[in-house]
């Protein structure tokens, strides 16, 4: 299961509005071996694609390096779909390099880019095998102040 605050969730969507009709991507770092989503980290998608998404590779560089300097790992890898639904494409599973991470999809068809719920699913992906999971929002997590959990306003500036 993925527990997740609502701020980061919020912060997720948002980015997925704002990149629409492009694929949004992005990663949630958290402590290592935590399994907490605590650092959003929305990235560039430099396909600028609507239907496939690629992180530019020095981004992604600095960003592991980060994370190492952090001891963080990528608890949540996400991305959009802007015209299906949110489930892994062949793409998606054949990229999924992370046995940990939980991998997010949020949908932005059918006017969900403007307004109204999204669909917002988590897979665990190993071994080119998907299994979805149950996703968990939360105010916050039990053990952090609310200072801790970022504010999706500040991301988005």
């Amino acid at each position: 299961m993925l527990t997740i605050s609502g701020a980061i969730r919020d912060a997720i969507v948002a980015h997925a509005r704002r990149d629409h009709p492009d694929e949004a991507c992005g990663v949630v770092a958290g402590a290592f071996g935590s399994d907490r989503p605590t650092r959003h980290v929305p990235m560039v998608n430099a396909a600028m694609s609507p239907t496939f998404y690629e992180f530019d590779s020095g981004d992604l560089l600095r960003l592991y390096r980060e994370m190492d300097d952090r001891d963080e790992e990528p608890v949540v890898i996400y991305h959009s779909h802007t015209a299906t639904e949110a489930y892994p494409s062949r793409t998606d599973v054949n990229l999924a390099s992370e046995p940990n991470a939980h991998y997010v999809l949020v949908s932005t068809r059918d006017g969900a880019h403007e307004s109204g719920p999204v669909d917002f699913r988590s897979y665990r992906i190993v071994d080119g095998e998907v299994t979805e999971e149950e996703v968990s929002i939360v105010e916050r997590y039990p053990d952090v102040t609310p200072d801790d959990v970022p504010d999706p306003k500040r991301e988005s500036a």
